[in-house]
């Protein structure tokens, strides 16, 4: 397994609780856009079996025209082992990066796409957009519904409603609202579903879609096979409100 060891060159405030570690490129590495990679931090390596407390598995919100690699994460005062440390770290240290691939890369199938998160999940779906907005072949629409009970909304310089591009940007600050909207969105069950959140957030978002009629090949998930699996064949959950 090859891991890349790589250095922060600029951290940004997103909003008060979320920042973007901009990381300098290693040589040679790739990647697409609507990525993943395993984010590790110093010393995860260091003894016999890898510090799993050091690892997290983050979304790449940057595309490879932007030349840095973007992680964008949510850090709570109160926050894990992992988070704690990441908070703790300044320009010029390093970082490690490892199995890096794209389970939602943007799908060219003249199908409109509709990008569904929730808080920080959105940033997956920044580089999707990026893409889609430099290049709109073959994707008639797309359209982008993230709710965040913070209000803090990321990236809105980037998802804002752009109509000779036909991409429009949606927020809302509640389940009850997300829902209601979403529900409208899988009326097109000819769509195509791109899903970023939590695995409850995922299952209650595949029984949404589901129940509208939409197919299960038209749902996206970014996750490995076999964790899509597994949620496309979860049981129905009854729908909660934040």
């Amino acid at each position: 397994m090859q891991i890349d060891w790589t250095a922060i060159k600029e951290i940004v405030n997103e909003t008060s609780e979320v920042k973007t570690y901009l990381l300098e490129c290693p040589e040679g590495f790739t990647w697409e856009e609507g990525a993943h990679t395993h984010f590790a931090l110093e010393g995860f390596n260091a003894g016999e079996k890898p510090n799993r407390a050091l690892v997290r598995h983050m979304s790449i919100s940057t595309t490879p025209t932007e030349g840095t690699i973007g992680i964008t994460t949510r850090i709570k005062e109160q926050c894990s082992e992992f988070k704690s440390v990441l908070k703790s770290l300044q320009i010029g240290d390093k970082v490690a990066l490892f199995k890096t691939h794209s389970n939602v890369p943007l799908k060219r199938q003249q199908q409109p796409i509709y990008l569904l998160s929730s808080g920080v999940g959105l940033a997956t779906f920044r580089s999707v957009v990026l893409t889609y907005l430099a290049n709109t072949q073959d994707v008639p629409s797309v359209h982008s519904l993230n709710v965040d009970s913070s209000k803090d909304y990321l990236f809105t310089d980037v998802f804002t409603t752009n109509v000779e591009k036909n991409f429009t940007a949606q927020f809302v600050d509640s389940r009850d609202a997300y829902y209601t909207e979403a529900r409208e969105l899988a009326k097109n069950t000819d769509a195509l579903f791109y899903v970023v959140g939590s695995n409850e957030f995922l299952t209650q978002n595949i029984e949404l879609l589901r129940e509208a009629g939409v197919p299960t090949a038209h749902i996206m998930l970014d996750k490995r096979p076999q964790q899509i699996e597994e949620l496309l064949g979860t049981a129905p959950t009854v729908l909660t409100e934040a």
